[in-house]
């Protein structure tokens, strides 16, 4: 019984050092790079690229299926990231609509808080029954709280 147990025990001790030597020594995949791309991303899970999330989006940057301009909460100041990391030109931001911010109407919040619960980047604040309000500084101009809102108090308004 002795011997089964040593046996064994050596065989996971080569397997595990053979792993670890294979690790450091063997080319890393691409995902290392999509997850780089994906850490530059603002993490908005917006969808204002064409993708249902930034994890996504990055898979097609790498894969070449999508621009590196395409993800307006990001920035000129991402894609210029993402163009020094992957070598490739810096080309100006596409922005399918005006820059804008949703705007609550405060006299019409009831307080539902479904419009912060869909916000991906908690701009909105305000208790549960009470007034609701948009932090214009973070709001990244997705829309995705206005339909949830069972009042239509919430307006997209451009930046000025």
């Amino acid at each position: 019984m002795l011997i089964a147990i040593m046996t064994i025990a050596a065989i996971a001790l080569l397997a595990g050092l053979g792993l670890g030597y294979a690790s450091r020594r063997l080319p890393s995949s691409g995902t290392d790079l999509s997850e780089r791309v994906n850490e530059m991303l603002p993490q908005t899970q917006c969808a204002q690229c064409g993708y249902p999330g930034c994890r996504p989006y990055a898979a097609a940057v790498i894969d070449g299926s999508a621009a590196i301009n395409l993800c307006p909460p990001g920035g000129e100041e991402t894609v210029q990231r993402l163009a020094k990391l992957l070598g490739r030109e810096a080309i100006p931001l596409v922005s399918s609509s005006i820059p804008s911010v949703a705007v609550i109407d405060e006299s019409l919040c009831i307080g539902c808080t479904h419009c912060r619960n869909a916000c991906p980047v908690d701009a909105i604040v305000g208790a549960h029954q009470l007034m609701h309000t948009i932090i214009a500084s973070e709001c990244t101009g997705c829309e995705l709280c206005v339909a949830p809102c069972p009042v239509d108090c919430i307006s997209m308004r451009p930046l000025k």
